[in-house]
């Protein structure tokens, strides 16, 4: 037998399972609603330790998401974060490292969008969808890494979408927002890649968030939107779990500098 089949033999005999996270660590940011809590939950169900990040958590919130998370026998930590404070997100990575014992996996699901005619564009709009989008991406980066480079390994992966390969109108500063998070994500990789960190994105398409749900009452944009996608439907939050689990897991320790669309054949078309 080729050597290369046996040890794929021996790990499979020995429990190496491509896609269990037992025993892993992730932080998802901006993980308390949409994508990112979807990703949480998703993350947790395969055996990852998981800490939850946002900006805003209210008792309610943090009482809602405590009983999804206790429901199915997670290991998590719920903790407001400024993500675009370097201060804040190096204190909180330090402190999920030395409460569930390392920091493995980071998910930048953190966004914002603002849509108006370019000529009336606010400098504050385009500055805070900036901000949110990718200099808080950047920092979170800069500051997981660290800790991947004492394991040896890590798994990145920032969120981005459609809109990162698509312009779009009224849209100043989403769009280039997200096409920025994929440059980000391929120098990263570039960089980090021979330390054994992983660096790839996520581009779902139009997906049944609060996020897109003023944008999707209107029938003629939701009739659009439909229009454009070959498996004629929306994305559904659970669209986002298996790619996020797959490019997590050491089934994607090959896989570097790639943004993968979550998208239903839209940019097929």
């Amino acid at each position: 037998m080729d050597d290369y089949y046996e040890k794929i033999i021996t790990n499979i005999k020995t429990g190496k399972y491509w896609f269990t996270l037992s025993g892993k660590t992730a932080v998802v940011v901006g993980g308390t609603k949409g994508l990112g809590l979807a990703m949480a939950l998703g993350l947790a169900g395969v055996g990852a330790k998981v800490c939850i990040a946002s900006r805003n958590i209210t008792t309610e919130l943090r009482s809602e998401l405590t009983d999804m998370f206790e429901s199915i026998q997670a290991n998590f930590m719920i903790e407001v974060l400024d993500a675009t404070s370097e201060t804040d997100v190096n204190s909180l990575f330090n402190k999920v490292e030395e409460t569930l014992g390392s920091l493995d996996i980071l998910i930048n699901s953190q966004g914002s969008v603002y849509l108006e005619p370019s000529i009336s564009f606010s400098v504050e709009h385009w500055q805070e969808v900036m901000d949110i989008n990718i200099k808080s991406v950047f920092i979170c980066c800069k500051h997981a890494a660290p800790h991947m480079m004492k394991l040896g390994r890590g798994k990145i992966i920032n969120i981005s979408s459609v809109r990162g390969f698509q312009g779009r109108a009224q849209d100043l500063a989403y769009a280039p927002s997200k096409g920025a998070v994929n440059q980000l994500t391929r120098s990263l990789a570039i960089e980090w890649g021979p330390l054994g960190i992983n660096v790839n994105g996520l581009a779902p398409v139009f997906t049944k968030t609060k996020i897109s749900e003023a944008f999707l009452k209107d029938k003629s944009k939701l009739d659009w939107v439909l229009g454009r996608i070959p498996m004629k439907r929306l994305g559904e939050l659970e669209d986002i779990i298996g790619p996020a689990i797959f490019l997590s897991s050491t089934g994607s320790d090959f896989v570097n500098g790639h943004i993968l669309p979550v998208d239903g054949g839209w940019l097929a078309g």
